[in-house]
């Protein structure tokens, strides 16, 4: 079966899968990612950048230095637990608390003289704490003031129980993706936080093609009795499951690129932060939009007294038709037993009619006579 052919048994409801009905298996497995996500971020916690928490930052252009030489070089200097990283192929990252411009400068020197640099080929950040935490503010700023508009957009939009399925949505894709920061220590850049900030963006842009099916099918639902409302959502999943789905493949391909072949070949650290944030984001995005938000609308939707009333006059309709049909059948298999009956009385007539006599089949027999034909003559 072609991709297309699927396409369009979906969206005609030939072939349909119960995503609504199975929501508490979605939400089984949701939340064991999500305990998963939270084990992380308060076990392990966060590994932030130097942005959101400040320090110094030493980057080193050497093609022959290698990451021990590099931290070696740095304790000597009176850095005591130094984060040593190699970015690309011919640097090294050298990341510590915050130095004074005295100490940073002792530092330059040691690794000039450790590892071959001349000092001026040494790039220095500085980061006080105060910044860092005027960008971790900054950030967390945004965070707010998109999820509010996106509660605003969606309520005007659609209603307010859409937005708030899509806003538990979003949350679930934010901690899943941070959760998984955590777990493999990959550091908080503010690329990172631009990675996250896009892929709820996709989150939200998916959600909406979902609910806006929704909406469609579910116009003007309460004064009919052919479905519920779940069963109308539920419908328009399945009609655009496929596009979701090629929509998520396209955009996770150049992702999985990034951090495959940039990251893993050739060595583009630096863009390690965004491609993990876009690809995890994405494909939670993707799950969520389909087994998360829509179940959790129709959970909401359902509580409404007109979907109640709806929901029963469904099922009694339904109830009826059973009812009807089993009348039928019934009827059908009564017929069934009196047309056997008659051809059973019409095969035992013809079976009568056409047996053979019981009488004797043998040489008929003449009545004796007293006389001869001769005595008759003469009498």
């Amino acid at each position: 079966m072609s991709l297309g052919s699927l396409a369009h048994r979906l969206y005609s409801g030939e072939v349909s899968y119960d995503f609504v009905g199975k929501r508490r298996r979605w939400y089984a497995i949701s939340g064991i990612f999500l305990v998963l996500a939270l084990v992380g971020l308060f076990g392990r916690g966060l590994n932030l950048g130097i942005e959101f928490k400040g320090g110094s930052e030493f980057t080193i252009p050497s093609s022959t230095a290698t990451v021990q030489q590099a931290r070696d070089s740095a304790k000597a200097a009176g850095i005591a637990d130094p984060i040593v990283t190699e970015v690309g192929q011919n640097k090294i990252r050298i990341q510590s608390p915050a130095l004074t411009p005295t100490e940073s400068a002792k530092v330059t020197a040691q690794l000039s003289k450790d590892l071959g640099v001349k000092q001026g080929d040494i790039g220095v950040t500085l980061i006080g704490p105060t910044w860092g935490a005027e960008i971790t503010k900054h950030a967390l700023q945004g965070l707010a003031v998109f999820l509010v508009l996106v509660v605003i957009f969606l309520s005007l939009y659609f209603e307010w129980r859409l937005a708030v399925a899509a806003l538990v949505a979003l949350v679930h894709d934010l901690l899943i993706t941070i959760g998984i920061y955590a777990l493999t220590g990959f550091e908080v850049t503010p690329a990172t936080v631009i990675g996250i900030l896009t892929i709820l963006g996709f989150s939200l842009y998916d959600t909406v093609v979902v609910f806006d099916k929704v909406r469609e099918n579910t116009k003007g639902i309460t004064s009919g009795n052919r479905m519920t409302y779940s069963e109308a959502a539920n419908l328009a999943l399945n009609q655009t499951l496929v596009r979701s789905i090629n929509t998520s493949v396209v955009a996770l391909l150049p992702v999985a690129a990034i951090l495959i072949i940039g990251v893993g070949l050739l060595g583009a650290g630096t863009l390690k932060d965004l491609a993990l944030a876009l690809f995890v984001g994405t494909a939670a995005g993707t799950y969520s939009s389909i087994f998360i938000a829509t179940p959790v609308a129709c959970q909401l939707q359902e509580r409404r007294p007109e979907m109640k009333a709806l929901a029963a006059r469904v099922q009694a309709r339904r109830h009826a038709g059973d009812k009807a049909k089993a009348a039928v059948k019934k009827s059908a298999g009564d017929a069934d037993d009196a047309g056997e009956l008659a051809a059973v009385g019409s095969e035992a007539t013809m079976a009568a009619l056409t047996a053979p006599s019981t009488t004797s089949t043998g040489p008929r027999q003449q009545p004796k006579k007293n006389t001869t034909r001769s005595q008759r003559k003469k009498s």
